[in-house]
């Protein structure tokens, strides 16, 4: 079978769910099946199977053998094959984001405008594989000439996460297949839908057989297996710091190229001369856009005490104004967690936080008025403990804890006093102070008067704990490229 449909989110979406293996759409019989689950109802919407062993080895054999033809194929057709990808993902962004929502929770205006963001990540991987030039360098000794090309590295493993799945799909595979690599895809098995429908698009686009082969499994089976493979040359892994600590030492045993796009905690520094109501606004937005769920979320917010109470009621204002409910409901502005462990997760934060002083102002449970599904309410808490854990791990929840701060303090070591350095944000009318405080602030990306950081135009990646490499930007097919210098004596 060579194509997948999904048409509504009111079928049985994942009858026909496989992996796409060599060209083709497989549908094991005897594999073990995973249930997907309807975060906003809790109903089992589909099932999903789970690769074995054979599997894994067919998808990176398919790879290595189409890495041969790929890697000659000219930088115009690839990119090429991937602007039709990028047009034929807009052109169904509508359909696709029903899916989406339907099995990952956020609204449907968010998973809109994700998918419109993976499609740039397509055009721009187009871009650049057009751009990719090699360098000539001044002869020494005479006589001689020495070029330096730049090649695909080989086949890629790529591990995908659920909170932007279409998003990080296209932040790795695009360039990867941009650089003339070839791609094993693990993308979430909470979020198989969307994944199946950007490998559909790639598909219809004419993506030859075996440049890119996608299964779903157990992750620690998918890992051990593809990074053992002497195939694989290279990882791009989006997910947490914990398993990005786990996987490293996989790739680095056989010495693989690695990109890891971890945890972060980004901080919000909010200065007197800024207006408390505009802070609240930016940072709310962002702050619970996914639930939460996104790793640059501004989590931390230290605000000047002289702002400190207005800031305070006009996000608690703003968090109240958030209607929930299924991210398929065109009402809602914010969807449920992706499961229950996070919905656990996120009310052990706030007992925590709690239990050391800090002050609940709203939230901080499951709503009372839905019985099923894992919705938690945006919380906004104030009087946080340095010492809590929400001031110390990526909460992943919509919660904002807000610690006031005076003319004295170092705001900028408080910020940065966590193992993560992914994304930071300064909101400040003073010039002068907001480039101290950015440049202070220890992180791969910051934000000035300004909390939209992801692009496909610009680099993407932390710092610290929170990863190696970037996604994106100018340049961002070097993480698939390597370098190849040849001397040639000039025939006399």
């Amino acid at each position: 079978m060579n194509r997948i449909e999904i048409a509504t989110p009111n079928e049985q979406l994942y009858a026909a769910c496989g992996f796409y293996l060599d060209g083709k759409w497989e549908f094991p019989d005897e594999a073990r099946l995973l249930d997907v689950v309807d975060p906003a109802s809790e109903d089992v919407i589909g099932r999903i199977p789970l690769a074995r062993e054979a599997d894994l080895e067919k998808a990176v054999s398919a790879a290595s053998r189409a890495f041969e033809t790929w890697r000659r194929s000219h930088a115009w057709d690839r990119a090429a094959l991937l602007k039709t990808t990028a047009r034929l993902l807009r052109e169904n962004a509508s359909a696709h984001a029903s899916v989406f929502s339907l099995e990952q929770g956020k609204p449907v205006a968010e998973a809109v405008r994700e998918i419109g963001m993976a499609a740039d990540h397509f055009d721009w991987a187009a871009e650049e594989a057009t751009r990719l030039t090699g360098q000539i360098v001044p002869a020494r000794p005479a006589g001689t000439i020495t070029t330096v090309e730049h090649l695909p590295v080989g086949v890629v493993a790529t591990f995908t996460p659920w909170n932007f799945p279409a998003l990080q799909i296209a932040a790795k595979v695009a360039y990867a297949l941009a650089a003339g690599c070839t791609v094993v895809l693990k993308p979430s098995e909470e979020a198989p839908g969307i994944a199946m429908l950007i490998v559909q698009a790639l598909h219809d686009a004419g993506l030859p057989a075996g440049v890119l082969n996608m299964v779903f499994g157990e992750p620690s089976e998918v890992s051990r297996n593809w990074l053992a493979a002497p195939e694989v040359k290279a990882m791009s892994f989006t997910g947490s710091t914990r398993v990005g600590k786990l996987l490293a030492p996989m790739a680095a045993a056989s010495l693989k190229r690695m990109t890891l796009e971890l945890g972060g905690h980004a901080p919000v520094i909010v200065y007197p001369d800024f207006s408390p109501k505009e802070a609240a606004s930016l940072a709310g937005a962002v702050k619970f856009r996914n639930a939460g769920q996104a790793c640059v979320s501004p989590s931390r917010f230290f605000v000047h005490e002289r702002i400190a109470d207005e800031f305070t009621g006009e996000l608690v204002a703003f968090a109240k104004s958030l209607k929930l409910g299924p991210g398929t409901d065109s009402e809602t502005t914010m969807g449920p967690l992706v499961n229950r462990s996070r919905l656990d997760a996120a009310e052990e934060l706030v007992r925590d936080a709690l239990d050391q002083g800090a002050i609940l102002h709203c939230g901080g449970r499951r709503p009372g008025a839905r019985n099923t599904g894992f919705f938690f309410e945006p919380t906004v808490l104030s009087n946080v403990a340095p010492t809590s854990r929400i001031m110390k791990e990526e909460p992943f929840a919509p919660i904002a804890p807000i610690v006031a701060f005076g003319d004295t303090d170092d705001v900028v070591a408080m910020a940065n006093d966590v193992e993560y350095g992914l994304g930071g944000y300064i909101l400040c009318n003073d010039q002068a102070l907001a480039e101290q405080a950015a440049d202070g602030l220890d992180t791969g990306m910051v934000g000035v008067n300004n909390l939209a950081l992801a692009g496909a135009d610009t680099p993407f990646g932390g710092v610290k704990a929170s990863g190696i490499g970037r996604e994106g930007g100018p340049g961002a097919l070097e993480e698939f490229l390597q370098k190849k210098m040849t001397k040639r004596a000039i025939a006399r």
